[in-house]
């Protein structure tokens, strides 16, 4: 997971280095909106590459790395990208755009301060499985991004492959929307398996 949220992170954050506006792979409105797309990106790709860290389990282990990472995580990934998705997302004229990063944006924010009360109160259980939703959250840069060409796909034998390009751009807001509930959807079967798995184990006893 981490090798792939690298590889990702590069992929979307590459365009972006030169701060020019015209290699915006999404329409702008203007300086602002592109420089808040920016900040969206840049800390979306902080929180993509951190996320994986915490999962291992030497990292966790070491609990003042640990913490440092986790923090860095939610301050400099999670709560920027997450505060900057809203506006991007208002600005993108879509409907369904706008609900769907919106309220994935929301999610993101929620999780991820459940995540950090669970932390303080040294509930540990209740801390990863809050991060794990948070995390499925913050994977959705990858997700929809393998969903929009499968979503593309599926329609080749009702529409021809000549509808491919005209269909991309309506599909991207579906594909995002899709992208965190089949994540979170996942994350609770990860949960669900991870409380059953010491239970199994009590029974056996």
């Amino acid at each position: 997971m981490l090798i792939v949220a690298v590889v990702a992170a590069s992929v979307l954050v590459y365009p972006y280095l030169g701060l020019d506006i015209d290699d915006s792979r999404l329409d702008v409105g203007g300086s602002l909106h592109y420089y808040v797309l920016v900040g969206h990106i840049a800390t979306a790709a902080v929180a993509l590459v951190l996320g994986p860290l915490q999962f291992v389990p030497r990292v966790r282990a070491r609990r003042r790395i640990h913490r440092t990472i986790g923090r860095a995580y939610l301050l400099a990934g999670v709560l920027p990208s997450a505060a900057a998705t809203i506006p991007v997302a208002m600005w993108s004229g879509r409907v369904v755009t706008q609900i769907g990063l919106t309220t994935a944006a929301v999610l993101w924010l929620v999780t991820g301060g459940l995540a950090f009360r669970a932390a303080r109160r040294r509930d540990f259980v209740s801390h990863r499985d809050w991060m794990t939703r948070n995390y499925a959250l913050t994977f959705l840069a990858v997700t929809s991004r393998v969903l929009v060409p499968l979503l593309l796909l599926a329609q080749i034998p009702f529409r021809g492959a000549g509808a491919v390009g005209e269909l991309a751009t309506s599909m991207i807001p579906i594909g995002q929307t899709l992208g965190w509930i089949v994540n979170l959807v996942v994350a609770e079967g990860i949960i669900r398996r991870r409380t059953r798995v010491p239970e199994a184990r009590l029974d056996r006893v």
